[in-house]
């Protein structure tokens, strides 16, 4: 018996000219497409993709296989994402896909504007590639992408800032940084406890760069707690600071919870925005929730 699937792997490996970018796009691994392609060539009887240097050339049959199914298995997706637009229109059921970092702050706004989310965490190109696969409805991303088949709005903006633990006195710190003896400041952070959620310490570096005009921090991450809302209540528990994105910080800021050590002004603002499919119906209910979350920022 025929399945289905193996004909949605036959498109993307004709139209990919390759195993690992059709692998890509289905969100499946390349072993999964070359078995789906095996036993759809063992179903017709025929050899449908000829091996090259870089990927994979159709053959004669699978040409005219293409031509034979792709009307009608467009057809078929055109049918399940108008049955998900109903679904979506009556269920308020959405997908969505958000970094983990995010989500303390936007994901948590979310929550008061949807009946039912299903929340995928991933990283800026992932979720473009969820979206753009419609594997999500829309997603919260930091990078611009500029395609035909998207659309991208912004919600608003964001910083990093560093921010403290309650028990660290930080009134010296604070008089040198109106005085801009930045020396004795990056003298005094580098003594201090950090965490950080990436031993890469991206966000460290950034600050830096922007702030001291220098490539390469010395200061060494304490702990490594890979989620700014797990690294901003154990920091609320501890002893030490971190750079962390405002929107985030602001919950525990305003709460007592922490304290604000440095918003610089040298530090640039980020850019967010709400990513979507071309859709009409989702996209005049995204309208609505771009509206209202443009004031939380």
């Amino acid at each position: 018996m025929v399945n289905l699937e193996w004909y949605r792997t036959f498109k993307s490996v004709y139209k990919n000219g390759n195993f690992s970018n059709a692998a890509k796009e289905l969100f499946i691994s390349q072993p999964a497409v070359s078995q789906q392609i095996a036993m759809l060539e063992a179903h017709v009887g025929y050899k449908l993709f000829n091996r090259k240097s870089k990927g994979v050339e159709p053959t004669e049959y699978a040409k005219l296989l293409n031509n034979l199914i792709i009307e009608a298995l467009d057809r078929l997706e055109n049918v399940e994402n108008g049955f998900r637009e109903k679904a979506f229109n009556s269920n308020q059921l959405v997908s969505v896909g958000i970094s983990k970092h995010l989500f303390l702050s936007i994901g948590n706004q979310l929550l008061s504007h949807f009946e039912f989310i299903d929340f995928t965490f991933a990283e800026n190109d992932e979720l473009f590639q969820l979206v753009d696969a419609k594997k999500v409805d829309f997603a919260i991303v930091t990078k611009k992408f500029d395609t035909f088949d998207t659309i991208q709005k912004e919600l608003g903006t964001m910083k990093q800032i560093i921010v403290a633990s309650l028990d660290l006195d930080i009134t010296l710190c604070k008089k040198e940084i109106e005085e801009e003896n930045f020396s004795t400041v990056e003298q005094w952070l580098n003594q201090q406890k950090w965490y950080n959620y990436d031993a890469r310490i991206p966000h460290v570096k950034l600050f830096w760069l922007h702030v001291f005009d220098k490539k390469r921090p010395t200061l060494i991450s304490n702990y490594i707690i890979p989620s700014e809302n797990e690294l901003l209540t154990a920091l609320s528990r501890n002893t030490g600071l971190a750079i962390v994105w405002n929107i985030n910080a602001k919950a525990f800021i305003n709460e007592g919870n922490i304290q604000m050590l440095w918003d610089s002004s040298k530090m640039p603002s980020t850019s967010v925005y709400m990513l979507s499919r071309k859709n009409d119906a989702l996209n005049s209910v995204l309208d609505e929730v771009l509206n209202k979350m443009k004031g939380f920022f």
